[in-house]
C-alpha cells in the first residue's frame, strides 16, 4: 500500500518550493486530471488543508467535468479548488486574476501518437498557443510548460555519460515519421513559449522531464515502465517489443511537480531546464530487468519479441545536463528502484 495523500502532505511542508510566493495566488494548471497535473493540483491543495499559510486557488482545466469530479472527489472548494471545463485548445476565459500557470495538457501514450498524429500536434502545439495567450491576457507571473526529453530526438550516437546533453543539444527527428507528431509538436511549443516570452513579455519557461512515473498513474495504463511493474507484481516474464538498446534517465513524479514549480517561481523567462535523476540513468532492458529482480518470487524473466511495428521511438541515448535545473536548488528524492518500489505498492492496493 502506498499513501499519495500522505507523500504529498510531506512535500507541501517540505522548503524546497518557494512557498511564499504562491500564498493569496491564483495557480492554473492544464491537464489537471493527468499524472503530473493532478500531482501538482494535489500537491497545493493538500497545502491549503494543512493551513500553511494564506489560501492558494488552484484553477484545473479539464476536458470531462465528471471523470474530473471523480479523480477530485476528495476536494472541494473550502479546499480551494476550482474548475474549467474544456479543451487545451478550446477552452472558456476563466474569470479573474491568474497569477501562475503549470502546463501540463498533452497525450502522453505511444500508441495514441501513432493512431491520432493530428490530434497530437494540435494538443501541443494549438493548445500551448491557446494557453499562451491566457498568459498574456492575464499578465501572468510565471507559466511553466512541460516538455519532454523527446525534444532531444535520437540524441548521442552511443550510449554513456561522456556527453551530457545540456538544452543547447538537440538532435535528430525525422519529421516525416508518424510518430514524430510528438517531439516536434513538442519543439513546436516550445518556441511558442520562447517567442511569447521574447514578443510579448510573457514569462514562459520549459521544463524537459525525462521518463516520469509513480504511484497515481492509471493501474491500466499502457506504457512499459507501467507493465513492467505489473508483470513482476503477477509473476509474468516482462516482454520487450525492441531491443532494449535506447537509455535514458528516469523521473519521480513528486520530483517532477517541484521542477515544474520551481523553475514558474524562480527560472528565466525563455528558457528550459532538463530534469532528471542522474542516478536513473541506463538502458531500457536494464531497467526491465531491475523490475524483474523486485519480483516477490524472483522468477520473473526478462525477453525480447521485437516487433517492427510497435509505436516506440527509434533507439536513443539522452543523458540529460539536470545541472541548470540544480543551480536554482532543485534536487531528486528518488532513485530509481524507489521508484519502482513506490509504483508497485501502489499498484498492489
Amino acid at each position: 500500500m502506498f499513501d499519495v495523500i500522505a507523500e504529498s502532505r510531506e512535500q507541501a511542508r517540505s522548503g524546497a518550493i518557494p512557498w511564499d510566493k504562491l500564498e493569496g495566488k491564483c495557480v492554473l494548471i492544464t491537464g489537471a486530471t493527468g499524472l503530473i497535473g493532478f500531482a501538482c493540483a494535489r500537491l497545493l491543495l493538500e497545502r491549503n488543508r494543512l493551513g500553511l499559510g494564506p489560501q492558494i486557488r488552484v484553477l484545473c482545466l479539464v476536458r470531462n467535468e465528471e471523470r474530473a469530479r471523480e479523480i477530485f472527489s476528495a476536494y472541494g472548494e473550502d479546499d480551494g479548488l476550482e474548475m474549467v471545463v474544456g479543451s487545451v485548445e478550446d477552452f472558456p476565459q476563466p474569470e479573474g486574476s491568474i497569477d501562475y500557470i503549470v502546463h501540463t495538457a498533452c497525450p502522453t501514450a505511444s500508441k495514441f501518437f501513432a493512431e491520432h498524429p493530428v490530434e497530437t500536434a494540435d494538443a501541443l502545439v494549438l493548445g500551448t498557443r491557446r494557453v499562451l495567450e491566457l498568459a498574456r491576457a492575464k499578465g501572468v507571473s510565471g507559466m511553466v510548460y512541460a516538455s519532454s526529453m523527446e525534444a532531444y530526438g535520437d540524441g548521442n550516437a552511443e550510449p554513456g555519460l561522456d556527453n551530457l546533453l545540456n538544452e543547447s543539444q538537440v538532435g535528430y527527428v525525422d519529421p516525416l515519421r508518424v510518430r514524430s507528431c510528438y517531439p516536434e509538436g513538442k519543439r513546436m511549443a516550445e518556441q511558442y513559449c520562447c517567442a511569447y516570452a521574447a514578443e510579448y513579455g510573457v514569462p514562459a519557461m520549459v521544463v524537459r522531464l525525462a521518463q516520469t512515473f509513480g504511484p497515481g498513474i492509471p493501474k491500466s495504463d499502457g506504457r512499459l515502465f507501467a507493465m513492467c511493474a505489473r508483470n513482476a507484481l503477477a509473476g509474468e516474464d516482462i516482454v520487450l517489443k525492441t531491443t532494449g538498446a535506447s537509455t535514458r534517465m528516469y523521473l519521480y513524479t513528486a520530483d517532477a511537480v517541484s521542477a515544474l514549480l520551481t523553475v514558474m517561481l524562480k527560472g528565466e523567462p525563455g528558457c528550459a531546464y532538463n530534469a532528471a535523476n542522474p542516478s536513473t540513468y541506463c538502458s531500457v532492458r536494464e531497467m526491465a530487468e531491475m523490475v524483474a529482480s523486485l519480483a516477490p518470487d524472483g522468477s520473473v524473466q526478462v525477453r525480447c519479441a521485437i516487433d517492427p511495428d510497435a509505436p516506440y521511438p527509434p533507439e536513443h541515448h539522452l543523458p540529460l545536463d539536470v545541472s541548470r535545473l540544480q543551480a536554482l536548488g532543485w534536487a531528486p528524492t528518488q532513485d530509481l528502484p524507489g521508484m519502482y518500489r513506490n509504483l508497485m505498492a501502489y499498484l498492489e492496493d
